[in-house]
């Protein structure tokens, strides 16, 4: 059986690199991030470099059917691509996701049809998001919430849940770091 990211990358890069050149370097910076998370995870780090990969192909054009990416990309793996269901659950609810769907009205649709992966993989794939700039490179939280808030505007439904969201954003941050210290300290 070929391992999740042998399968996600290829899939991942057929529906983003094309289409969307800069969000497809966006994903692979993602995924980069979820590799050095790699010694908290443990069994869990495949599935989070796989999810991270995948995360925003709900923006490819072909999937965009809602308009709200995390649903569409989700929908896609699980209908069409046949996915692991916890990737699909990961990509379905990344980034504080249920904020911006509670924001557009589909926060029940989203929430019923996909339940929430464990805390500590949605905490990872968010700070992987979030820390990492819309070319891929490295950034930080509040420099990449600022970027998204400026890109679609302040007053716009995205510069909104993303404000709302930063609370969420910086306490998963928090929260990873904490994970990433304690498992520093532990002996060998």
């Amino acid at each position: 059986m070929p391992k999740l990211t042998e399968w996600a990358y290829p899939l991942a890069e057929s529906l983003l690199a094309e289409s969307l050149p800069r969000r497809w370097k966006h994903c692979l910076g993602v995924a980069e991030r979820a590799r050095t998370l790699e010694f908290i995870l443990a069994e869990d780090a495949e599935l989070l470099e796989a999810a991270a990969v995948l995360h925003d192909i709900g923006y490819a054009p072909d999937l965009a059917k809602t308009g709200f990416h995390p649903l569409d990309g989700a929908r896609y793996l699980r209908d069409v691509a046949n996915a692991d269901e916890r990737v699909v659950l990961l990509v379905a609810h990344h980034s504080c996701a249920w904020m911006e769907a509670e924001a557009r009205g589909v926060r029940q649709e989203l929430e019923g049809e996909f339940q929430r992966e464990s805390e500590h993989l949605n905490d990872a794939l968010c700070y992987c998001d979030m820390n990492t700039a819309p070319d891929g490179t490295p950034t930080n939280p509040i420099d990449r919430i600022n970027e998204i808030t400026g890109r679609y505007g302040a007053d716009s439904l995205i510069g909104t849940f993303i404000r709302r969201a930063e609370p969420e954003i910086l306490a998963c941050t928090s929260r990873v770091l904490e994970r990433a210290a304690a498992a520093r300290r532990q002996p060998m």
